[in-house]
């Protein structure tokens, strides 16, 4: 989404163009075949000119390791960095090519919006609705149903997902065995088969909501569906659990990094469980002390995950990881509701230990599939795979 977003912003200055040249760095490069960051880009800036893509998966520049520089036969190259969940910044040199929105939440720290939650006697959606314009309402509409349609989407879905790991999709199956089961069993069964399902589609190239990222996308949805499914949970208390979730989102984006480029995966699927566990615990009516605790839970317990996708494409491991951390969401919410909300560590500060650790890793365990599970299962990649990490 970042380097289609970017493509389109430079292909708007530049419609006179007779051709593109676009280089794509780091973990950008080193996983784009895989992501279809070149298709991305390529389908926009064609309608135009002519489009080279360049790959310097060795080189990575120092504001942020997704990069990539847009240049023309004339005017002035343009570097630019996708950050996560479709994010763009210009890093220390911006120019219009990208407006800066405003500035929306006055507060960046969950104990600070807590505070207020328990001053004002409100909870944490309330506060989001304090910030934004009303129209916020509508828009989470539109995530909700875009949500449900990739569940469902998702599990009428089969066939082989696209790339050499001819990989089965599972989520159909998932959800026709859920069916079978007796209720304690089938809740957990059920909510894999949606998590799947969601992370498939995206797999596929199907249409997700970035809940806070493409490769995490399976975690929000799959909860928000069941808990929708299983407990007749109104359209009015979902969204006011999607603008609790966002929220949890925008701390983290704003404090450390949703991007497994930059911090592994504990940026993606970790923040999903953290943004997931938040929502679940207010849908159950958990006070903002218990629902800090559960984020806290959601984030915590995935630190140190590394980010290290075999063959680049976002299906081994991502695809598993959705569906665990979905469950692990409903057991941070359970875990949280038996408690009082007290607990020693705070939602921000495993915010800042989370953005440290990512930093701390090496660039191999940072969607750069050159270490971990990308570099052991390197067997598994067709010949044709080239520049797929």
């Amino acid at each position: 989404m970042g380097p289609q977003k970017a493509a389109q912003a430079y292909l708007s200055k530049h419609q006179d163009a007779k051709m593109f040249k676009v280089t794509l760095y780091g973990s950008l490069a080193a996983t784009g075949k895989g992501h279809m960051t070149d298709t991305a880009i390529i389908d926009v800036l064609k309608t135009v000119a002519p489009v080279e893509i360049i790959w310097k998966p060795e080189l990575f520049l120092e504001f942020h390791p997704n990069a990539m520089r847009f240049e023309t036969e004339k005017g002035e190259p343009w570097t630019v960095y996708s950050v996560g969940g479709g994010a763009l910044s210009e890093g220390p040199h911006p120019t219009d090519l990208l407006p800066i929105g405003p500035d929306i939440y006055d507060l960046t720290h969950l104990v600070d919006i807590k505070h207020w939650c328990d001053n004002h006697g409100r909870t944490y959606w309330e506060y989001v609705d304090r910030c934004e314009d009303p129209s916020i309402w509508a828009y989470l509409q539109t995530v909700w149903e875009a949500m449900k349609a990739a569940v469902e989407r998702g599990i009428d879905g089969d066939g082989v997902l696209p790339g050499p790991l001819n990989l089965q999709r599972k989520a159909s199956t998932y959800y026709i065995k859920a069916k079978g089961y007796k209720q304690s069993l089938q809740t957990r069964a059920l909510v894999y088969a949606y998590a799947l399902a969601v992370s498939e589609e995206n797999a596929s190239g199907g249409t997700i909501v970035t809940a806070p990222t493409c490769g995490a996308s399976g975690v929000l949805p799959a909860v928000l569906y069941h808990l929708s499914k299983g407990h007749n949970f109104t359209d009015r208390k979902i969204l006011h659990a999607l603008a609790t979730a966002g929220l949890i989102g925008n701390i983290v984006k704003e404090n450390a990094s949703i991007s497994g480029a930059d911090v592994g995966c504990q940026g993606e699927v970790g923040v999903a469980c953290a943004m997931a566990s938040a929502a679940a615990c207010q849908l159950f009516g958990g006070s903002p002390s218990q629902i800090e605790y559960a984020a806290e839970m959601g984030l915590e317990h995935h630190l140190g995950m590394t980010c290290d996708p075999v063959c680049g494409l976002v299906q081994i491991p991502c695809i598993e990881r959705n569906a665990f951390a979905a469950t692990r969401a409903l057991d941070s919410n359970l875990y949280a509701a038996f408690s009082d909300g007290r607990h020693r560590i705070s939602f921000d500060r495993v915010v800042e230990v989370m953005n440290q650790t990512g930093h701390d890793l090496p660039s191999l365990y940072k969607e750069t599939s050159e270490g971990g599970l990308a570099k052991s299962l390197s067997n598994l990649m067709h010949p044709d795979s080239a520049n797929m990490g």
